[in-house]
């Protein structure tokens, strides 16, 4: 699947913005050779090669947008190192989803791997600023992302239940709010534990409203933190 994005030209990117660059990163995710284990969904592959990582970093920065790893934003966020973009896509994925949640919107860029291959993505963020920001780059992109300022513990009750939901920040326990927006079936994906220790949880939800849980790895992600910012 080829994601359809309206890219003009400065998100085409030249030196170490190019296309030649993006399909570097993507070989790097394929082998997975840093990180345990290569992602192996073409789709997800597609859409990493395609979205402009370097709009999502700020310009001083865009040099180092195709390396594999995470970068400041400001206001003491990431964007997320690029293996882990594409590894909590790919679970995401597997589900067969339509309509997912993002918890912790950030630079945009999660959101927009997930729009980019044709998911119906709500996207929550605490920070104003950040948010604006990436709505500017949703419509630069095209991308038709439903997005909210709001606390990310609260998820977004209104549009539930959905079929995944994915968090970008790390709490120390499971946020019973979002698994309870969480449909039937349906997969959340999220980072937990403090500081100093963190793993990236898979929880699948069944019919009885349990979950089954397995933990896909260590992580690192900036905290889940309540409240809002302008």
């Amino acid at each position: 699947m080829a994601p359809r994005l309206r890219l003009q030209p400065e998100a085409v990117g030249l030196g170490m913005t190019s296309q030649r660059v993006r399909d570097r990163l993507v070989e790097r995710l394929r082998e997975g050779a840093a990180n345990g284990g290569g992602i192996v969904d073409e789709n997800v592959l597609n859409a990493v090669r395609t979205v402009p990582r370097h709009l999502f970093v700020d310009e001083a920065l865009a040099s180092r947008a195709y390396e594999d790893t995470a970068l400041p934003i400001g206001h003491g966020q990431t964007i997320s190192q690029p293996w882990v973009v594409a590894r909590m896509t790919e679970v995401v994925m597997a589900a067969q989803p339509g309509r997912v949640l993002e918890i912790g919107t950030g630079s945009g860029y999660q959101a927009a791997i997930l729009a980019a291959l044709g998911l119906e993505v709500y996207t929550v963020e605490r920070i104003g600023e950040l948010l604006r920001q990436a709505r500017k780059r949703f419509r630069a992109l095209g991308m038709n992302v439903r997005s909210r300022h709001d606390d990310g513990r609260v998820g977004w009750p209104e549009h539930a239940p959905y079929d995944a939901i994915l968090v970008t920040a790390a709490a120390p326990a499971l946020v019973e709010a979002l698994i309870e927006q969480l449909g039937v079936g349906g997969v959340l994906v999220a980072p937990v534990g403090g500081a100093s220790s963190q793993s990236l949880l898979r929880l699948v939800k069944r019919a009885d409203g349990g979950v089954d849980e397995d933990v896909l790895g260590p992580v690192v992600f900036v905290p889940l933190l309540a409240g809002t910012l302008d």
